[in-house]
């Protein structure tokens, strides 16, 4: 009976350094966010795999979109937006990593376009012009 409570123990304690150890990796690249109740922030959004825009693609397809309204806080990550009714077929409630936050810059005034989201928030890039 001594043996299988001291293995017991070994486990435990192995179980310990293990969650400790993985711990202190996550944490590493986490950002602490927080938003309070009417800050803007902008949505994240991704793009189809294999749709070219004019030839490119990566870092010229856009990551974010807009800049929303937070209208309440929903759990410790979860946050409600303001979207606009283009985006009605879209839940509000999105986790943090979906979120950047918003700094307005009063010299810079943001032009909004519409894109036709799915509900996987992704979107197919079409040619404006050739």
């Amino acid at each position: 009976m001594r043996e299988a409570i001291d293995h017991v123990r070994v486990i435990q304690d192995r179980l310990r350094t293990t969650q400790s150890r993985h711990q202190s990796y996550a944490d590493r690249r986490r950002r602490p966010l927080k938003f309070a109740v009417g800050d803007r922030v902008f949505l994240r959004v991704s793009s189809m795999k294999g749709v070219m825009r004019f030839g490119r693609r990566g870092k010229l397809s856009p990551r974010y979109i807009g800049h929303f309204e937070i209208l309440r806080i929903v759990g410790e990550v979860a946050y409600e937006l303001a979207l606009p009714l283009a985006f009605s077929a879209i839940h509000p409630v999105f986790h943090v990593s979906m979120l950047l936050q918003y700094v307005p810059d009063e010299s810079y005034v943001i032009q909004y376009y519409a894109v036709d989201f799915d509900d996987s928030l992704r979107y197919i890039e079409e040619p404006v012009a050739i």
